[in-house]
């Protein structure tokens, strides 16, 4: 992913950090999406887990064109970094007026690294409208760690987002996401392809750093959601500090003092 032209800002990377995802409506170009949703169609060979990026798929297909569409290729690098790794991808498919809902999970097992993560990047190739069953998400959940399933008895959250886009969007969510597919009521198929990569550098400081100390970054990162209880938000945000941290190398970073005051141990000092 040769670019450096697109890298997210530091405010950009801050929104990401706090909600979970980051949107890019309708970046990929009308004639991928076509060859993209025959290519959807007639499905695509699975990729051994761990395969390095630039072995995992053939040059002359659609996703290696779809992953070098400057917006995503910069956001990807801002992120991962350079030269990922596939850890699975798949084919989403909504058949017309299918009667039933994904249940609301996180994706594979309980993941508690506190500083790294893995994104997936949802694409839509086509329009995707209210009552076709988009994506649903859950802003601000993807640093509250369930197990897969665990929260499937879960039917809404206050906030929760069911995902409305124009063709050729690209979503990329971080691995904790809470989310789930809706039912689709139309009498169109509804496709969306998914890719999940793990960094294989340190994702510290991958981004455009220019705007590092804008006071918008400070704001995104204490967001709250209407879903969050008052006590556990702290919590939220504490998690979103360690984290920033990790992803600046900055270790003085705090909001509020939240963080700061409950990791204070000052040294012994000698009182001779």
């Amino acid at each position: 992913m040769p670019t450096t032209k697109h890298l997210l800002t530091s405010v950009e990377l801050a929104r990401f950090v706090a909600r979970g995802f980051l949107r890019l409506d309708g970046v990929v170009p009308p004639e991928l999406n076509e060859e993209a949703i025959a290519t959807l169609s007639t499905g695509i060979p699975a990729v051994p887990y761990g395969t390095p990026l630039a072995e995992a798929f053939p040059q002359n297909t659609f996703i290696p064109r779809l992953l070098t569409v400057p917006a995503v290729a910069g956001a990807l690098e801002s992120l991962v970094g350079p030269d990922p790794t596939v850890d699975h991808h798949a084919v989403h498919v909504r058949e017309p007026h299918e009667g039933s809902a994904q249940d609301l999970h996180a994706d594979a097992i309980i993941d508690v690294r506190p500083d790294a993560f893995d994104v997936q990047l949802m694409y839509y190739p086509h329009e995707v409208t209210p009552d076709m069953g988009g994506t649903l998400s859950v802003p601000g959940s993807h640093l509250r760690h369930v197990n897969e399933t665990d929260i499937g008895r879960v039917q809404n959250l206050r906030g929760q987002t069911r995902l409305t886009c124009p063709a050729g969007t690209v979503v990329l969510v971080h691995h904790g996401i809470w989310h789930g597919g809706r039912r689709n009521d139309t009498a169109r198929r509804r496709y969306m392809y998914k890719i999940r990569f793990n960094p294989t550098v340190p994702q510290v400081r991958l981004w455009d750093t220019s705007d590092l100390h804008d006071p918008a970054v400070t704001a995104e990162l204490g967001a709250s959601f209407p879903w969050y209880e008052q006590a556990t938000a702290r919590l939220e945000i504490h998690n979103r500090v360690l984290l920033w941290r990790a992803l600046t190398g900055d270790d003085t970073f705090d909001i509020d003092h939240w963080v700061t005051r409950v990791s204070n141990r000052p040294a012994l000092r000698s009182h001779a």
